[in-house]
């Protein structure tokens, strides 16, 4: 204000030229207040895994890997919320497993991952279900049965003495809409199997009523997720798919 006032005490300039200083100055001032004070930029938080969102779930597995000696002759357990939720210890108790099924997953997130997930010790056998999630996400059929393909195909060259089973895409209550997609998935990988040496395990039927329709006695409330009757039925089928696999293998004079 000492421009104001020396203004208004000599008296000796125009009332316009004090009105300009007065502006001018108010401007400048508010210009000096409106500049917001210089910041530091904000340091982002480092994040090893951006573009997928399961780093808990495969730095658990990896937590898991090291806790104990390597299991040999194990049976990977490898896919989705199907794989994660079954009881695969307490279901196969006369051999040794080691699950590695994470919720939501899809073939590519699979294959993302894929050297995270093996075991240390090279497994005797391995079951695949994987590609649901794919079609619930919007996924072709077609682009499904070749990442999926993919994956067996990356498995097979790893482990060329392994058994692999591929468990086909299961009918679910709340996903029935998508039946004739998971149909011609399961169709496309089962034409597949025997010249690129896997095995195909019809998983869907036996979860099936008698009027053709999933069986919802056999799933949780989600209509999407089975319930220990219906891993009943997938632990029959596998336990025999692996006594067989064992029984090949002493045929064939393997090593234990």
């Amino acid at each position: 204000m000492a421009n104001i006032s020396c203004a208004r005490a000599t008296g000796t300039e125009p009332h316009w030229q004090a009105a300009i200083g007065i502006a001018l100055w108010l401007v400048a001032g508010g210009a000096l207040h409106a500049a917001p004070p210089p910041t530091q930029d904000k340091v982002a938080v480092p994040n090893a895994d951006p573009t997928f969102p399961f780093s808990n779930e495969i730095a658990a597995f990896a937590k898991a890997e090291a806790a104990g000696p390597p299991i040999a002759d194990a049976t990977l357990f490898l896919g989705s919320s199907s794989i994660r939720l079954w009881d695969i210890k307490g279901s196969f108790t006369d051999i040794g497993t080691v699950n590695r099924g994470f919720g939501g997953a899809t073939t590519p997130d699979v294959l993302h991952y894929y050297k995270r997930l093996l075991p240390k010790a090279k497994p005797r056998s391995i079951i695949v279900y994987v590609g649901e999630n794919d079609l619930a996400a919007g996924a072709t059929p077609d682009k499904v049965a070749q990442d999926i393909l993919t994956l067996l195909r990356q498995l097979r060259a790893d482990y060329p003495r392994a058994h692999i089973a591929y468990l086909s895409l299961k009918p679910s209550p709340i996903r029935w809409t998508l039946w004739p997609q998971m149909a011609a998935v399961n169709m496309i990988v089962s034409a597949r199997s025997k010249t690129m040496k896997f095995d195909y395990l019809d998983v869907g039927r036996p979860l099936l009523a008698t009027d053709g329709l999933p069986d919802a006695s056999l799933f949780r409330a989600d209509g999407l997720h089975m319930n220990p009757r219906g891993y009943e039925r997938w632990t029959r089928l596998v336990d025999a798919y692996l006594d067989h696999a064992v029984l090949a293998d002493a045929g064939a004079g393997r090593d234990s």
